[in-house]
């Protein structure tokens, strides 16, 4: 994540230094992932913004998980508890795409995913049970290294379900000073997940960008097999 030093993520209206998305995917590069997985919102310029079909009567389409492809060299995955992406493509460049639902997505939009060559995974019927679905990642693709890069809410999800081991961040020398803006972690509502960090690394990048690492100390009860 590229966060302001008061850790907001809304780049709009930022003076960042020339060559922040170079830096970016340089850092990324080195954690040699599977996969990168993103919200919502953070998908839909990626995802593109083709129409859905028709409404048919087709019959009732079960609501198990669709792989398309899995032999992909890596995936880009889309958490859409509802079913709004509207993708263009089954893939992002080399990355095959994957997206997350929660069970109550129609039938229309399984057959428009089915249509597009989209892989789909159930995370719930309701809504999306993190550390479920990171285990489907696994058997179904063989992810085990997965970037998450946004936004605010998914990152917020993700540490209140305690499945982060490293933090990464590329601090902007920006402060922001919005209200309201999202922020690093957006978590549920709920007791606040805080989490103990250990400092890993630091490193000073072109451009004034300050990459911090941390690794996510987890006591018993968040860990998962």
């Amino acid at each position: 994540m590229v966060p302001s030093v008061d850790g907001r993520i809304v780049t709009e209206g930022w003076p960042l230094p020339r060559g922040l998305l170079s830096e970016y995917e340089r850092t990324a590069a080195t954690f040699d992932a599977d996969a990168w997985i993103i919200g919502r919102v953070s998908m839909e310029p990626y995802a593109g913004r083709a129409a859905l079909p028709a409404r048919t009567g087709r019959a009732r389409i079960p609501r198990t998980d669709f792989i398309a492809r899995s032999d992909a060299p890596s995936y880009a995955i889309a958490v859409d508890p509802g079913g709004k992406l509207r993708w263009e493509s089954g893939s992002i460049d080399e990355a095959h795409a994957v997206t997350v639902l929660t069970e109550r997505v129609p039938e229309r939009y399984l057959a428009f995913l089915r249509a597009q060559g989209v892989s789909y995974l159930f995370g719930g019927r309701d809504r999306i049970d993190v550390p479920v679905v990171l285990r489907k990642l696994r058997e179904r693709f063989g992810i085990r290294r997965l970037l998450l890069e946004g936004g605010g809410k998914i990152n917020g999800s993700f540490l209140a379900a305690g499945v982060i081991d490293e933090l990464s961040l590329l601090v902007a020398p920006v402060a922001d000073g919005g209200v309201g803006t999202p922020t690093l972690f957006d978590a549920p509502p709920g007791p606040a997940p805080a989490r103990h960090l250990k400092l890993l690394s630091v490193e000073r990048r072109r451009g004034d960008l300050l990459w911090v690492r941390y690794g996510v100390r987890r006591s018993e009860v968040d860990r998962r097999p």
